[in-house]
């Protein structure tokens, strides 16, 4: 596979016709004093969009994404994008970094230099990594998807190859949301490779599927019991986007790629608790992200993620334990994670929960995220 440098330059063109969709967006109704409930306020989206009119400044985020190494190259007929940053210590350990939706390499920025030097941080030259942080298919600079059947499987078969190519024998894997599902299951396909798999909000292959017997129930710890009922309520209230993605994604797409605020919205629910944690993530790093989606066009592809997931007949079928060692990072704000049933699938040898962080825990608690994963794969390495 061909590997070639990659660097972000978007033309001042799109900038400007972002600003001029932003100065003629047109708000939609809404009940007064109902907060979030119905989803994202004027409120919200208003001050966001002024900010990108009048504070935020893509030229600045841009450079600071460009000054760390990228490439792109082309596996099973898609483009890949990926970071690659190499550490300096002799015997750093390769890790591969995957995002989830509506997430992006954004989410990594703040850890890379912590994780490939972490003497500078305090710690020790054992815990420096090698990082791979890819765009998945079909999001930012991977470009959208070319055809359909970008499933978990798929990408965990292309990202398996991006570290064969990249010249890595072994190496581990961390992920949160998508990232939740695709590590492991590059695990499945290369147990041989792949020495460890650290998730965070992890979900499917780690909750019930389905109502708890009452009698499992009575052995849930508070923590569990809490979890589960954090489970019930997003699938009861806030699990639309999800039935939307996976059912008819080109009827939402529309809209979100042609209006910037409705894109911006669309996103803002993860990155907000859906209201409950309005600044739960740095303004300024979720407006990269946002920028990132609309720059690459890739709203649509990114939301069929969900649709080839849904449509794959082996996505719901008990899934084959790997035997890969695996470690769950639980942030009780808003995970939902419970160890016996992630243990159906995964060799889990390090689970650990914390009371703080949620959904974002590596921007929300980035140095407890840290830790979790170094001591992880400490304990891992060959």
């Amino acid at each position: 596979m061909a590997i070639k440098p990659f660097k972000i330059s978007v033309p001042e063109e799109q900038i400007n016709d972002l600003h001029d969709r932003l100065k003629k967006t047109i708000m939609p109704s809404e009940i007064h004093d109902a907060g979030w409930s119905y989803g994202p306020t004027n409120e919200y989206v208003s001050k966001m969009t002024q900010q990108l009119l009048t504070q935020y400044d893509w030229r600045k985020a841009e450079a600071r994404i460009n000054s760390y190494p990228q490439f792109t190259t082309d596996i099973d007929g898609q483009t890949i994008h990926f970071l690659h940053i190499e550490s300096k210590e002799e015997k750093a350990t390769p890790l591969m970094l995957i995002h989830g939706w509506p997430g992006s390499i954004v989410e990594f920025l703040d850890i890379i230099e912590p994780l490939t030097n972490p003497t500078k941080f305090g710690g020790t030259s054992e815990d420096a990594f090698h990082l791979v942080i890819p765009s998945l298919p079909g999001f930012g600079f991977s470009g959208p998807t070319r055809e359909a059947g970008w499933n978990n499987t798929r990408i965990a078969h292309a990202f398996n190859s991006l570290m064969k190519s990249l010249g890595y024998e072994h190496y581990g894997v961390q992920g949160g949301d998508a990232g939740a599902l695709v590590g492991p299951e590059m695990g499945r396909l290369a147990p041989d490779n792949v020495i460890g798999i650290h998730v965070n909000a992890a979900t499917m292959g780690f909750i019930p599927m389905g109502p708890v017997d009452p009698k499992d129930l009575a052995t849930f710890s508070d923590a569990e019991k809490a979890r589960l009922g954090r489970l019930g309520r997003f699938m009861s209230e806030r699990f639309g986007f999800n039935s939307i993605q996976s059912t008819r994604p080109q009827a939402l797409a529309y809209g979100i790629t042609d209006s910037p605020a409705g894109l911006l919205a669309w996103v803002s629910e993860l990155f907000t608790e859906y209201g409950e944690k309005v600044d739960m993530v740095d303004r300024e790093t979720f407006l990269t992200n946002f920028m990132i989606y609309w720059f690459t066009n890739t709203a649509a592809s990114s939301i069929r993620y969900y649709y080839e997931n849904a449509h794959d007949p082996n996505a719901w079928t008990p899934k084959e334990n790997s035997e890969v060692p695996t470690g769950v990072a639980v942030f009780e704000e808003g995970d939902v994670a419970i160890r016996r049933y992630g243990e159906q699938g995964n060799t889990i040898v390090r689970w650990t929960e914390y009371a703080k962080g949620s959904h974002y825990a590596v921007l929300e608690v980035p140095e407890v995220w840290i830790k979790d994963v170094q001591e992880f794969f400490h304990d891992v390495r060959r």
